[in-house]
């Protein structure tokens, strides 16, 4: 696997580019469209806490490569997500700490976001296998995972502590490379249907 490094990725009026301190109001307002971070099974910062999770994201690397996604007709940052839990020596990353404002949600912008994301792990990163993780009463990011073409790998039992106190249960997939160009070719066809004209 190629070395990740930050990377300034388009397509379809969505741009990712790495997440910096200058994207911390656009996030903190990101996260205020839907009050995101009342959600229990997502771990999108309070407003007050969106400096620390960008310094957390930064902090992370070479690990986690993390990115603001961007809206390129307002210029104006609607989310983020990350590539994380990088090993090279196994050519596999992962997916996640993917969140939208909500007024993006149920949009092209995720499909867009993972097709750049995906596009970029196998095409030019080499990668043997994406995965991707999430709280196991987060059935929306369930469904949308699957949606991807994804395969559900099983489940990891008391694995990760919610913001609540409470110990989750985390839902993990993948896609490996042979899988990649049939799953690209049904994200493009998604992409056809769902983008604005």
């Amino acid at each position: 696997m190629n070395d990740v490094v930050p990377i300034t990725l388009a397509a379809n009026g969505v741009r990712l580019e790495p997440l910096e301190p200058r994207h911390e109001a656009g996030l903190r307002a990101a996260a205020c469209d839907g009050q995101l971070w009342q959600l229990r099974v997502t771990s999108v910062p309070e407003p007050d806490n969106v400096a620390a999770y960008i310094a957390a994201g930064l902090e992370m690397r070479p690990g986690r490569l993390a990115f603001a996604v961007i809206d390129v007709a307002s210029e104006t940052v609607i989310g983020t997500t990350s590539y994380h839990d990088i090993v090279p020596a196994l050519d596999r990353l992962e997916i996640g700490y993917t969140w939208y404002a909500r007024s993006h949600q149920r949009s092209h912008v995720n499909t867009t976001c993972k097709r750049l994301l995906l596009g970029h792990a196998f095409d030019t990163l080499g990668c043997a296998v994406v995965g991707f993780r999430t709280d196991n009463f987060n059935h929306a990011s369930q469904r949308a995972i699957e949606r991807l073409g994804a395969k559900r790998d099983g489940v990891l039992r008391h694995h990760a502590r919610r913001r609540d106190g409470t110990v989750r249960d985390t839902v993990i997939y993948s896609i490996v490379r042979g899988e990649w160009p049939e799953v690209r070719a049904q994200l493009d066809y998604l992409l056809a249907k769902e983008r604005p004209c």
